[in-house]
Formats: C-alpha cells, structure tokens, sequence
C-alpha cells in the first residue's frame, strides 16, 4: 500500500461476532471476537442470529475504542479510513445484522463502506501473511471445502466438495458418537491413540468427497472398532484427499505456493500433510497463525484495507449481503497482475505431475510413469491408492482406445513398481495449446468414454496432449466403471473447471466441450451438468 490505511472490519457470517482494526503502515491487526459456542450439535441458525445481535455491538465498541486510543491523526478527524464487512457466505439472519451494523458506523463516522467476501479474505489473509505472490489457496473450514487460484481478474474454483464442508463432516461423526461441538479437536486428541483401519477415499480429478467416509466410520464406530482407531483413519483419510487435490491444483497451475485458510485449517495433522507435500514438490507452503484461521475480523479489514485503497467500496442502496456469495463471483479489483506460471520440467525431461514423476522420450517415442511414494499418505493407503490407480491407467487406455478414444498404447505395466511405459503422443498439453477445435474434441471423446460406461475421472487441460493431428486423453488412474448420470456429469465439470482455471477466455472453451460432448453423448448429462454448476455448493459457513 502506498500510504498508511486504517480499517475497522465486522466479521459475523456465522460462529464469530468479532471486529478489528488494521494498520497498513505498521501491518498490526486488533481483534476483538466473542465466538457463539452452542450447548450441544452444530450450529443452531436462531442461536447464532440472536448471539450476533447481543455479541456485535460490544466487539465493535472494543475495537472502535482501540481506533481512537492508537489514533496519530487529528482529534477532530474519525480514527479509521473504511468500515468493512463480511457480507457473504453465511446466515442470512447474522450477516444482516453484521451488514446492520457496519452500515450504521460508516454513517455515524462518514467513511466509506467496504463488502468483503469472507472466504475470499481466508485466502488473502493467507497471501498478505506469507508474502506469496500467486499461491493456490485451500479452504477447509466447517461448511466449505474448495481450492482456488487467481486467473484473469478472479479467484476461480478448481475443485470443491460435492457435498459437505470438511468441518460440517467430522462434526457429523462426532455427533453420532456423542461428542459436544466442536468435535475437530476431539477428532484430533483422540486419533494421537488411533490405529488405521480402512475407509472409502473419494477423489473425482480436484473434486471430492465426505459422505461416503462419514457413513462408513459411524458404521464402523457402530460395530465396535475403537473410536481412535476411527477418528486416527477419518483424518488420514479426509486430510489425504484435501493435500492430494491441493498438489492436484498445484500442478495444473503451475504455481509451487500453497496457502490454507479456515478453521480446519488449525488441525496439526493436515498442516502436517500439507507440508509435507509441498516439501515433496519443492512448493512453499503457508499457514496463518490461528487467529487467521478462524473465522475473525482481521481477515475482513485486511481485505477491506487493499479494496479500499483501489476505491472499490460500497454505496449504502448496494450493500445487502448475499448469504450465497461465491468466491469466484467477486471482481479482485486489489490485483493487476497475472501470473505467467510454467509447467515444471527438469534438464532430463521429467516432468512432475501430481501424483507421478513422467520422464519423456520423444525421440525414443517413449513415456515411463512412476507414481511415486507419497510420504503423508499412511503406507496402507498409499501403496493402495498406487496398485490400484496404475492397473486402472492400463485396463482404461486400452479400453478408451477401443472405443475411438485417441491414447497413448501401453507397452509394460508394473501395478506393485506403480510403473507404467506407454507411447509418447501429442506435441504438448492441451493446457498451452487451447482452441475451440481441440476442447471440443474433448467433449467428444469423453462422451464415447461415458456410452461406453466409464469416466475419465481426472479429464484437465494436463490430461490431453494434442498435436496438428489428433486431441489425446491421457492418465487415466482416476477412471472407473458406472452407469450413474451424475458421474458423467462430474466429469464434465471437472474438465470444465480446469478450464476456467488455465483459460484466458474460458467461455467459448466451454461451450466448445459442450457442443462436442453433445453431437455424440446424452443431452442428459449436458442437464445434468447444469444442474451441478447450480447448486452453489459454497454457501454458508
């Protein structure tokens, strides 16, 4: 920031009444929070709201005092710059009375309004705080799980739950156990004990999902494993997915920075893995202190502050909130940049993929594929995931390739090596050669895969190499057999949001695929699609 700004944020999208004071010049933030803790289960719409309402008040006039005892500037001259506010996602009935309240001392001081998006501030917080300057931001918090990273202009989604957020689940098990709320910590302290057992793992390219895991513990709990042994596999499970997707996210992107934000984000066992995996890679990896990672104000003035700056506040008639605010819905008017990121390869050709090391032959006509170890995997799960994934790649290249799908042909397999030789294809990933042409040509070869009764599982603009010639699928390892509508459609949206986050101009892209998809494939997945890009499935927290 070129001069010192000053900005009161509110925070109240759910659990956290809280407010804070930023000073862009010496980088302090005050916060003052008084969190709503209910008796028992989760969270309880009414109680929050009316806790909001008593809670706000008080956690402003702390802050508000705090503005004007460390106030350098003329008495006579209001202590702050800018009220921001979280006004999206969340309750409706505790964001108004957040929206209330900021409304209410933007007037009352004569400074302007800011609206911030509260998970938009869980990635910035992270951004300002590590210094990174185009990382891939995981949010784990209670309702919302996603991944995102800035292209042209916005955050964009890469891969969210299909379901429930990461904190809303564990809590669903913990409930069932008996547990008061919250029960991530409970999750955390009992696991120290635990042993693995097994547990689904459920991974659709950066996608993912929980319900299927929470089912099978309590089910698991119900026939007498040990609850530590369930909570133990519930975070080595859970924490595995959200760090493979993250690395998953870091590969297309080509970024190597890695932030986390939201409450989940304190559990030790997942900054563990994170970290870990980012080491693997040679990627940076960041955490907030974990006053940043709960819900907080600070978050929203940090945000407020840089939106500020660049004049993007709020008139009193445009500030309602928006209790469905996704983050890819917001203009980062704070950002000009654009990251010019490049896919790694090293001086032998060996490029790292995200759950492989690929050396190229192209000379030889050659690829081997290793995938590699992945040390915050447990063994158990690792070795599992490796077999399993490598028989997969081989049984559905050949298969895709039978059913006029272009593929590389596999000459030697090793599932226990998780070692794959196959046919060096195309020029380049499909990733830095996008043309309508070629993406529809996607949709097309993914619509013979889904007749044939099976999905890609992993379809992204690093999954298809192209050449003057031909568009070819390629890595297969997430594929499977179904003949569900749903699974088609998944992994439509997963080729979809990849390409909203390497395109330059998505759009056409993505009616591209759509065309190509319908000109051999069922208009009902094409409905089906539409209906999964609907749900919002990022809401309130």
């Amino acid at each position: 920031m070129t001069e010192s700004v000053r900005v009161l944020g509110i925070e109240g999208t759910a659990w956290a009444a809280s407010a804070a004071v930023f000073d862009s010049e010496t980088d302090d933030v005050f916060i003052e929070t008084d969190a709503y803790q209910p008796e028992s289960g989760g969270i309880h719409p009414r109680e929050a709201a009316e806790h909001m309402h008593d809670a706000i008040p008080a956690v402003v006039e702390q802050a508000l005092e705090y503005a004007h005892e460390t106030n350098d500037g003329p008495a006579d001259e209001p202590p702050i710059d800018a009220v921001a506010f979280s006004r999206g996602p969340g309750l409706g009935p505790c964001l108004r009375t957040v929206g209330t309240a900021a409304r209410a001392l933007s007037q009352s001081l004569d400074v302007p309004l800011v609206g911030v998006n509260h998970m938009v501030a869980h990635l910035e917080i992270g951004r300002h705080t590590s210094g990174f300057d185009s990382p891939v931001c995981l949010n784990a918090s209670g309702a919302n799980a996603h991944l995102l990273a800035y292209r042209n202009g916005r955050y964009r989604v890469l891969g969210e739950t299909m379901d429930t957020g990461v904190g809303n689940a564990i809590d669903k098990f913990t409930r069932h156990v008996g547990w008061s709320h919250p029960g991530g910590p409970k999750v955390e302290e009992a696991a120290r004990d635990g042993e693995y057992v097994d547990l689904p793992y459920v991974v659709k390219g950066m996608d993912f999902s929980f319900s299927g895991i929470m089912s099978a513990a309590k089910q698991r709990y119900d026939d007498g494993t040990p609850v530590e042994d369930v909570c133990y596999s519930l975070q080595e499970n859970v924490f595995g997915m959200l760090t493979e997707v993250s690395e998953r996210a870091l590969s297309l992107t080509g970024s190597d920075e890695l932030v986390l934000g939201g409450g989940v984000g304190q559990n030790g066992r997942l900054r563990e893995m994170l970290e870990e995996m980012c080491d693997q890679r040679g990627a940076d990896f960041h955490a907030p202190e974990p006053r940043f990672l709960r819900d907080n104000a600070g978050m929203i003035a940090v945000l407020g502050a840089k939106m500020y700056e660049v004049g993007d506040t709020l008139a009193l008639e445009s500030s309602r909130v928006d209790p469905d605010f996704r983050p890819d819905q917001v203009p980062v008017s704070w950002r000009t940049d654009e990251p010019n990121l490049e896919l790694g390869r090293d001086a032998n050709g060996t490029v790292q993929g995200a759950e492989a090391t690929v050396d190229l032959e192209s000379d030889a006509g050659r690829v081997t594929k290793h995938r590699e170890t992945k040390s915050y995997r447990h063994p158990e799960l690792d070795e599992r995931l490796r077999t399993e994934r490598t028989r997969l790649e081989a049984r559905l290249t050949n298969l895709a390739r039978r059913e006029g799908v272009p593929t590389p042909v596999l000459s030697d397999v090793d599932p226990h090596e998780a070692r794959l030789e196959l046919e060096y294809v195309g020029e380049s990933d499909l990733r830095v050669a996008l043309t309508p042409e070629r993406v529809r040509d996607v949709g097309r070869h993914l619509a013979r895969l889904h007749e044939a009764g099976f999905v890609h599982g992993d379809p992204t603009t690093r999954n298809v190499r192209v050449n003057a010639e031909r568009t070819y699928l390629i890595d297969f390892g997430l594929g499977y057999h179904t003949d569900h509508v749903e699974d088609y459609a998944m992994d439509l949206h997963v080729f979809d949001q990849s390409l909203v986050g390497t395109a330059d101009d998505p759009e056409p892209l993505r009616e591209a695929v759509r065309k190509g998809y319908r000109e051999v494939g069922d208009e009902g997945v094409l409905e089906r699609l539409r209906d999964v890009e609907g749900r919002g499935r990022y809401v309130s927290e």
